[in-house]
């Protein structure tokens, strides 16, 4: 594997999330093909292989991290987790039968919010995705500005529809975040990060973060929303065809709308990466 997708290998994955670890018993999970353990010793947590071969770990906005290979760089660093009102809400992990790039590619779609998420993130006769910007990160990754969408409900706080102002990011192969308009505090922007962890070539798992603004709303609104959002999405994910992730040139049919994916799936075969996807249209 370490000679298969370095990129991956050598890069920081969530496996767990601390308030779900159960002191009495090991979290079993995979990653990259690899079996796992997470275990709590008192208020430690020990992540290993399942053959008991130490691993690379840090532990970072609630979630533990490892590294299979040798970290070329740290966990990713988020400056908004150091914000006091912005209280970092794990949302939990949700397992999904496709690729972790697919579950990346999606986050990214806004043409799909008014149709999968109607009633929520979208909805008729608000579905057309307006021109927006898409931009190479300065670090490497890709970043889309000037996105608008109007959503009927962008928040258990909103009590209106209006349109949203987004800005996605993928910083990482598998990390992606969106800043999102408040509903209640406008001039500021609610953060939601993905992290995925790449279980097989066609299964994952999701990692969702937020990290929004003191608006009234409780935690346990924040996580059941997002929940909510996700679950929406989970079925769309597990139905395309094929589960890894296309990179060729024409391999999927794209649309103005598709730019943030295009730009997406060609920064990943610029940096060589190999898992989950499909390299070539045939």
């Amino acid at each position: 594997m370490d000679q298969t997708d370095p990129v991956l290998w050598n890069d920081w994955h969530p496996v767990a999330a601390r308030c779900t670890l159960d002191p009495a018993r090991a979290h079993h999970t995979m990653l990259l093909d690899v079996p796992l353990l997470v275990t709590m010793d008192g208020a430690a947590i020990v992540a290993r292989r399942a053959d008991d071969t130490p691993l690379h770990q840090d532990e970072r906005y609630g979630l533990v991290w490892v590294c299979l290979g040798t970290p070329t760089r740290s966990v990713l660093p988020i400056p908004e987790a150091d914000e006091p009102d912005r209280p970092a809400i794990v949302v939990g992990a949700i397992a999904v039968r496709t690729s972790a790039p697919r579950v990346i590619e999606n986050f990214l779609d806004l043409s799909h919010l008014g149709y999968v998420h109607a009633g929520y993130l979208g909805d008729d006769p608000h579905t057309q995705v307006l021109p927006y910007q898409v931009d190479p990160l300065p670090e490497g990754g890709v970043i889309a500005t000037q996105c608008r969408m109007y959503q009927p409900q962008a928040s258990p706080a909103a009590t209106e529809g209006f349109v949203v102002d987004y800005v996605y990011k993928v910083e990482r192969p598998l990390v992606t975040c969106l800043y999102k308009a408040n509903s209640v505090i406008r001039d500021r922007f609610d953060v939601i990060y993905l992290f995925v962890q790449p279980v097989t070539q066609e299964t994952s798992v999701a990692h969702p973060l937020l990290l929004c603004l003191e608006d009234g709303s409780s935690p346990e609104a924040l996580r059941a929303f997002q929940q909510t959002i996700f679950m929406q999405d989970k079925p769309i994910l597990e139905n395309q065809v094929p589960k890894r992730l296309p990179l060729g040139e024409g391999a999927e049919l794209a649309i103005a709308a598709d730019k943030a994916s295009v730009a997406y799936r060609r920064w990943l075969s610029a940096i060589g990466l190999t898992w989950g996807v499909v390299q070539n249209a045939a």
